[in-house]
C-alpha cells in the first residue's frame, strides 16, 4: 500500500497530467468503521494534503458480483463530513440506501450510484429516475453527480452498455422534471 505522502505526489501527478477528477476507492473504511474512527479518515485526509483539483472518494461495498450481501446503511458515512475530498461516491442501487444519510454531508457532491451491479438485468429508465428522485428529497440537483454503483467489469458488455443507456436516459427524464417545477 503506498504511504500517504507518496500518493499526494501520484495525485498531484495525475492533476498536473489533466485529469479532471482524481478518485480513491476505498473499501476500508466501510468494512472495519472501528479502526477507520482511528486513523482512517485522517490517512485519507493526508493523502489529499496539497492536491490542487477535484478529488472524490468512492466508498465501496465490494463487487457486487463477489459480495452480493449489501447492509442497508453505510458504517462510515457521515464522518466523511471531514474529508477533504469535494466529492463522496456512494452506491444506493442494490443496497436499496436510505438516502437521508447524504444530508449529514452537506459540503461535498455526492456521486450517486444508480446501478445494481449484482445482476446483468438492464434497469428501466424509470427505475434509475426513481433511485435519483430518493436523493433529490434529501439534497440539491446540483450536489448530485449520477454514476453506477461501482464498476462495471463484471457484467457483459451488452449488459453493462444497457445499463449505462437506462442510466441517461432516467438523468434525461429527472432534468426533464425539474424543468417543469
Amino acid at each position: 500500500m503506498p504511504t500517504p505522502r507518496r500518493s499526494t505526489r501520484r495525485f498531484k501527478d495525475l492533476i498536473a497530467a489533466g485529469a479532471d477528477i482524481v478518485q480513491i476507492d476505498e473499501p476500508y473504511m466501510q468494512a472495519r468503521p472501528g479502526p477507520a474512527e482511528q486513523y482512517g479518515l485522517a490517512a485519507l485526509n493526508r493523502a489529499l494534503e496539497g492536491v490542487d483539483g477535484v478529488t472524490a472518494v468512492h466508498v465501496c461495498f465490494g463487487y457486487a458480483a463477489i459480495i452480493h450481501e449489501r447492509p442497508s446503511a453505510y458504517s462510515f458515512l457521515p464522518q466523511l463530513k471531514g474529508c477533504r475530498c469535494q466529492q463522496i461516491s456512494i452506491e444506493t442501487a442494490q443496497s436499496k440506501l436510505d438516502c437521508a444519510v447524504l444530508k449529514e454531508l452537506p459540503d461535498q457532491k455526492i456521486i450517486l450510484g444508480v446501478l445494481d451491479l449484482s445482476t446483468p438485468e438492464i434497469e428501466t429508465p424509470e427505475t434509475v429516475a426513481a433511485r435519483i428522485r430518493r436523493a433529490l428529497a434529501h439534497r440539491r440537483p446540483e450536489d448530485i453527480i449520477v454514476a453506477p454503483d461501482c464498476g462495471l467489469k463484471y457484467l457483459p458488455r451488452d449488459s453493462a452498455f444497457g445499463k449505462m443507456k437506462a442510466m441517461v436516459e432516467g438523468a434525461r427524464i429527472v432534468r426533464a422534471e425539474l424543468k417543469v417545477n
